[in-house]
């Protein structure tokens, strides 16, 4: 319509807000036609070593390859409708020397899908970077905090120290396993290769010979750089793709309980960590005062919807019946797209988040201070058997203690365990007060936290490598 903007109409998210430029054009229509295209040209580039096809036929060819005219094959389409045999005509009519030599033996799947394998492999290599990126972040962030102690919630209830440092490192572990499993699924990645329309490659055979069909696919996956599956049905196997988007939606879940803790924790009644936020953001329309973890909560938001994406690819793969059927395609268009576009988005905002983290020491001092000491009764009880105690007597005394000072607390007042434990004549019999101060110090209480951590980090730059800016 005249004079309609192009946000008149729907428009995905993940065309303008979210995700990377990069990510945006790996996925793009016309990225993807131009890699159709380039297969194209390749399978007409082998097939002149077979004299089906002439050099000034691949000239023509070659000069228009990059020439996508998107308008011109969905008009085509319009007609047709079926759209890879929309761009062959449309790059056949730029070439009318060498169009007639297009697509000699193959089926759109040996377009199709060697396309999306190269696609997935330009997809990981964008996610398994800013992955690395994150990581090092994260490695720096443990380092720094590796020693800093801080109190350890299980089941959201404050419980004994730990370090931040650990905490992070808690992450990070998670983290590198994705990254691991990523590198797995790179390194595995398969098109169909060059087999026609359920597989077997006889229209190849027709052309050049079935005793060349094997160094005719060996050609094919050099000059694409692509290994190829030895067999499939029309399609490339959809296993690969629930593989894919299962390491994908790993990722997602860690990327979730990173955000999902920091929530958390930047909440106020914990509020020692923040995500960055602008000099100039605004938290709430309605409440000026609002500072909302956005970042964390898109993560979160976003993960959800990657997270029940292996579901649909799990149905791809189980009900493609026989040779193939197409009820996988549509989806497909934005199934693969999608889960890479947030996968980046996810990542770009975490990196985001761990690079501007803000620790509030004050608030990390303040929770030690209210709860760190219950933790401590447990190092008070075994210094008390040792000493010779009955430990069932001092259990029962500390639990005591230690209600009260519940109750204390939930009054609003400060924590009063370690005073009045170091009253309690009965204690003091078996531990002085020195040396209950000494088994109440919480930076001795967090047992490995800091030298597991720093091990993790150290782990995390030898496998990453250099830091990526």
């Amino acid at each position: 319509m005249e004079g309609m903007s192009e946000f008149d109409q729907y428009r995905s998210p993940y065309s303008w807000r979210y995700a990377s430029e990069e990510m945006r054009r790996i996925w793009s229509e016309a990225g993807k036609r131009r890699l159709w295209r380039s297969i194209w040209l390749a399978l007409a580039e082998v097939q002149a070593g077979y004299g089906l096809v002439r050099e000034d036929q691949l000239e023509e060819l070659r000069r228009n390859v990059q020439r996508v005219d998107v308008q011109r094959a969905l008009e085509i389409e319009a007609q047709i409708h079926h759209d890879l045999m929309a761009e062959l005509r449309a790059y056949a009519e730029q070439c009318p020397l060498g169009g007639g030599a297009l697509h000699l033996g193959a089926t759109s799947a040996d377009i199709e899908d060697n396309a999306d394998a190269l696609r997935i492999r330009q997809a990981l290599a964008v996610i398994r970077r800013d992955l690395s990126a994150l990581l090092l972040t994260l490695a720096g962030q443990i380092e720094e905090h590796a020693a800093l102690p801080v109190i350890g919630f299980t089941h959201l209830q404050p419980a004994e120290p730990t370090t931040l440092g650990y905490r992070l490192a808690v992450y990070a572990q998670d983290l590198l396993e994705d990254s691991r499993a990523l590198a797995e699924i790179d390194t595995n990645l398969r098109g169909k290769g060059f087999k026609g329309a359920v597989g077997t490659g006889a229209s190849y055979a027709e052309l050049i010979g079935a005793d060349r069909l094997d160094e005719f696919e060996a050609r094919m996956s050099a000059r694409l750089e692509l290994n190829f599956f030895p067999v499939s049905g029309q399609t490339y196997p959809r296993k690969q793709d629930y593989r894919l988007l299962c390491a994908l939606a790993g990722l997602g879940a860690s990327l979730h309980k990173f955000a999902f803790d920091l929530r958390q924790l930047q909440s106020a009644p914990i509020g020692e960590w923040s995500e960055p936020f602008g000099e100039k953001q605004v938290g709430s329309s309605a409440m000026p005062f609002k500072r909302n973890p956005i970042n964390a909560e898109k993560i979160d938001s976003l993960a959800r919807a990657l997270a029940v994406m292996p579901q649909v690819a799990w149905g791809n793969a189980a009900n493609s019946l026989l040779e193939r059927t197409l009820d996988d395609s549509a989806n497909r268009r934005s199934l693969l797209p999608e889960a890479f576009l947030i996968t980046d988005e996810l990542l770009v905002s975490a990196r985001r988040i761990a690079r501007g983290l803000r620790v509030d020491a004050a608030a990390v001092q303040r929770n030690l201070r209210a709860y760190a000491p219950f933790a401590c009764t447990e190092r008070i009880l075994m210094a008390l058997a040792r000493a010779g105690a009955d430990r069932n007597a001092m259990h029962e005394r500390l639990r005591l203690h230690a209600q009260a000072a519940w109750r204390a607390l939930q009054e609003g007042q400060e924590n009063p365990l370690i005073a009045s434990i170091e009253d309690d004549e009965a204690i003091l019999r078996y531990l002085s007060a020195g040396e209950i101060d000494r088994l109440t110090d919480v930076s001795k209480y967090t047992g490995l936290a800091e030298a597991r951590a720093r091990e993790l980090a150290a782990a995390i730059r030898l496998e990453m490598g250099p830091e990526i800016e």
